[in-house]
């Protein structure tokens, strides 16, 4: 078996991996735009979901109470923007980039009071963090060519986070385009007006979507220190919540193509963290520098040249005004 081959589906298999907190915040993300918020705090509930995950799997050594405290803590914050933005009608823009730097500032704090460490928890040991399962055949795949090492690399081996992400893709299709929540969902984020004559009540629903993607942003945070990593580190999102933004941009705010943006940034990044120390005849290595930009670099380009236009909902980062 080429040496090529088995690069390729180590990357591809690295591109899973970096994709899963993407797709969290991606679908976080959808729920708000649809409902016609604009969460540019994607970022900062990833951020302080991962730091509260690592904090609370490390103190009481379970990755499960880790895990439901970071969605509470992402929760929370979905709240903040709720209340500032659809309650008092502020900026959207403004409130999610506050949240941003919130959680920022608010994780290097309380990481220095609880921990005595600058910007990073506790290691987690063992069974304080999500260990990789085997899927069941692996033994009796493996032995046939090609297909062996696709199902023991690419598809086994992962933690329950990750098939989870996979799975909860075809799940929002289905509450967002197939139940009577995604038409009024839809509805509110086209035409706002419309849901309310109708009797319905827009801020609930805008509420539901933020408190939706309040949980799935929790979900992706947690994976980032208690899956992917297995402890907070300063600024360990890496502007990964702004990626997932511009991954449901590019997929045009639809689930299944947004997962195939998510997995294209993805797979960029684990492509450059192959190129380190590659050496070009007649250039010489690769620069770090430039490698470390590259995922970003390619983003800008394909959300430049590729896209086509892009139509949010007509009601995004609007605030909604009843009339009286």
């Amino acid at each position: 078996m080429s040496d090529f081959f088995l690069t390729a589906i180590m990357t591809l298999d690295a591109s899973v991996r970096v994709c899963v907190p993407l797709i969290f915040a991606a679908m976080a993300g959808l729920f708000a735009e649809r409902s016609g918020i604009v969460d540019i705090g994607l970022e900062g509930k990833l951020l302080m979901s991962a730091f509260v995950a690592a904090s609370a799997a490390s103190v009481f050594g379970s990755p499960w109470l880790g895990l439901i405290a970071g969605m509470f803590a992402s929760v929370v914050l979905a709240m903040i923007h709720g209340f500032a933005s659809i309650t008092y009608k502020g900026n959207q823009i403004v409130s999610g980039v506050a949240i941003n730097i919130l959680a920022s500032g608010l994780t290097m704090i309380l990481t220095l009071a609880w921990f005595k460490r600058g910007g990073i928890t506790p290691t987690l040991q063992g069974d304080e963090r999500f260990l990789s399962i085997t899927l069941p055949g692996v033994d009796i795949i493996d032995h046939i060519p090609i297909l062996g090492v696709v199902y023991r690399e690419l598809i086994s081996g992962h933690n329950i986070l990750v098939y989870l992400a996979f799975a909860i893709v075809p799940v929002v299709w289905w509450v967002v385009y197939r139940t009577r929540f995604g038409l009024r969902l839809r509805a509110v984020g086209e035409n706002p007006k419309a849901v309310d004559t109708a009797g319905l009540s827009v801020e609930g629903l805008r509420y539901r979507a933020l408190l939706i993607g309040g949980i799935l942003c929790g979900i992706g945070g947690a994976y980032l220190s208690t899956a992917y990593n297995a402890q907070f580190t300063k600024e360990m999102t890496a502007g990964g919540g702004f990626i997932a933004l511009a991954a449901l941009i590019f997929g045009k705010w639809h689930p299944y193509k947004v997962l195939a943006a998510c997995f294209l940034f993805a797979f960029l990044q684990a492509l450059a963290i192959r190129l380190q120390g590659v050496i070009i005849p007649g250039v010489g290595e690769i620069p770090v520098q430039l490698i470390d930009a590259a995922p970003y670099i390619l983003t800008i380009i394909l959300l430049a040249g590729f896209i086509g236009k892009a139509t949010p909902p007509k009601a995004s980062a609007q605030p909604y005004i009843k009339e009286l």
